[in-house]
């Protein structure tokens, strides 16, 4: 992924609504959902969602198809995997990152 796609992808996500849209496809899955459904689920009106849908689309992160008199939007997988490639392209200088674990608190015994 360039930059400037990079750029454009996280300013769509960069606004709680279309946030929320886009993490709601995410769980949807490959099938995703018509854009009543989401507007129902998130209480979005439908003007308001239509932006955020066509922003998020115009980014790569969704796209649409007609299914008889809906509209169902998922999410563009490969664009999002690309997206999270390019964040940590360099993670960890090019070692396999680990996660780290958080450290335990140490209790400090009573004295007697």
């Amino acid at each position: 992924m360039e930059s400037k796609a990079a750029v454009i992808a996280l300013g769509a996500l960069a606004q709680t609504s279309r946030l929320e849209v886009y993490r709601l496809l995410v769980q949807a899955g490959p099938e995703g959902m018509p854009a009543s459904d989401i507007a129902e689920r998130l209480g979005i009106p439908a003007n308001t969602l239509s932006f955020h849908l066509k922003n998020l689309s115009h980014a790569g992160l969704v796209q649409s198809r007609q299914d008889g008199r809906f509209v169902i939007y998922s999410t563009h997988y490969d664009q999002m995997n690309a997206l999270l490639g390019f964040l940590t392209e360099n993670c960890c200088g090019g070692q396999g990152c680990a996660p780290v674990p958080l450290p335990v608190p140490i209790r400090k015994r009573k004295s007697s």
